[in-house]
């Protein structure tokens, strides 16, 4: 089919961190989709994501959301969500560098520093 043209979405939250904003935003993302089932290129700059989402999760849940050191993982409810929304679809995480020039990683960068002034 033809690709969809980006959706662009930008928010806040107080007294949080990066990570939990970096789940945040691929979480937004795929509940923003209209159906199940779609097909997916997800882009972030987020190396915690992508691993997390791609080598580090199936062993969290093996080990009940315990880390490698047997401790608890930081954040699990927004991976669990995360991890469901993503079994819905056909997802290609595509990691791209931050702040190296990528236009589409400029403008977003641009929207989030927007929203957290707000």
């Amino acid at each position: 089919g033809i690709p969809a043209e980006p959706l662009f979405r930008s928010g806040a939250e107080l007294n949080t961190t990066n990570n939990k904003m970096e789940l945040t935003a691929s979480i937004r993302a795929l509940q923003a989709l209209k159906s199940n089932d779609i097909t997916v290129d997800l882009y972030t700059d987020s190396k915690y994501v992508i691993q997390g989402i791609n080598e580090w999760i199936d062993a969290w849940k093996a080990k009940d959301w315990k880390t490698a050191n047997k401790k608890k993982v930081k954040n699990i409810e927004l991976w669990i969500k995360l991890n469901t929304l993503s079994n819905l679809h056909d997802i290609e995480w595509q990691w791209v560098k931050g702040h190296s020039g990528d236009p589409m990683n400029n403008m977003v960068d641009k929207l989030a520093r927007k929203a957290a002034l707000i």
